[in-house]
């Protein structure tokens, strides 16, 4: 794809997330909870468009980045226990809760595991059983990261808006199975991401069986390298 079309495509990207929040910052139902539900928009937004010019990912990865804070801002606009269409899956599924949130929390991990691959690969170099592994674990990580935010950031309101911000809805382990959501999203998503690379290329499991042996010469850390560190910095 040309330098071009990919410009344009990623202005399309970006007009589409200026619509959707545009749309959201209209009237939203409880204008606090919009306010701290966008603090997250304020800090990623600018990061991801200057890091177009030093560091641009694919549009793969930029259109996945796309989904998921769209469907971030609509639940912004409800308060994610009061979004409509949760209600609708709540029927789906069967139970009483508003389930956006869950839909939300998994999106995390299905939707941004492929763009977090994508850094660690360029960036620190991830091969084989590495690339689908950390991936999955930076989601956990990074979810559990952002529940803690969003308890600090509950605890320094009023209750009413903690409640609406945090939107449990009563259930004590709601932090708990939004992680594990996100999670299993991440993993669902490295395992399209692995089954289509083994379709597509005839050295997947090759390099997913190098990349979990021993490689030659191989040495300890720890005490082994501070012991080497010290004797060349005192001439040994």
């Amino acid at each position: 794809m040309s330098s071009l079309r990919q410009h344009g495509y990623r202005l399309l990207l970006l007009a589409i997330f200026t619509l959707a929040w545009s749309w959201a910052a209209w009237e939203p139902l409880h204008p606090d909870d919009w306010l701290l539900e966008n603090y997250l928009v304020f800090a990623a937004l600018p990061i991801i468009l200057l890091s177009t010019r030093i560091f641009p990912l694919s549009n793969v990865s930029y259109t996945l980045i796309t989904l998921f804070m769209c469907l971030h801002v609509i639940g912004s606009h409800y308060t994610y226990a009061e979004v409509p269409f949760g209600v609708t899956l709540g029927e789906w599924l069967d139970t009483e809760r508003n389930m956006y949130d869950r839909l939300v929390h998994f999106s995390f991990g299905l939707l941004l595991a492929y763009p977090a691959r994508e850094i660690l690969i360029r960036l620190a170099g991830l091969r084989g059983f590495w690339a689908y592994f950390f991936p999955v674990d930076i989601t956990f990580a990074l979810s559990s990261i952002y529940e803690i935010i969003e308890w600090l950031a509950a605890r320094s309101v009023s209750p009413e808006l903690g409640i609406a911000f945090l939107g449990s809805q009563g259930d004590i382990w709601d932090a708990q199975k939004d992680m594990l959501l996100a999670g299993l999203g991440a993993i669902l998503a490295m395992s399209i991401v692995l089954a289509l690379n083994l379709w597509l290329n005839a050295n997947t499991w090759r390099d997913i069986r190098n990349s979990v042996q021993v490689p030659a010469g191989d040495r300890t850390l720890g005490e082994t390298k501070l012991l080497q560190w010290w004797r060349k910095r005192h001439g040994h």
